[in-house]
């Protein structure tokens, strides 16, 4: 009984791992690397359109960060001389 499931298992393994190697290469990829050939597209990171979304984004951060460490540095101060 044993021989009789191995050649039926094994066949099936390898098809199975054939097919997984298949789909690897036709499926999209994500917000990576270009794929090879034919099945890549641009990554959406590299658009100009999301490299200057991407640039606003940083931008305002660091601009809430300094205003927030101004807060900071103000209410530190007041804190230290309230009257002044």
């Amino acid at each position: 009984m044993q021989p009789m499931l191995d050649r039926l298992f094994l066949p099936a393994l390898a098809l199975a791992a054939i097919l997984a190697v298949a789909l690897a290469l036709v499926w999209p990829q994500g917000l990576g690397d270009r794929s090879p050939g034919p099945f890549g597209h641009e990554p959406v990171q590299r658009t100009a359109e999301m490299q200057a979304a991407m640039k606003r984004e940083t931008e305002a951060s660091q601009k809430r960060l300094r205003e927030a460490r101004e807060a900071v540095s103000d209410l530190q101060t007041q804190a230290v001389a309230p009257g002044q």
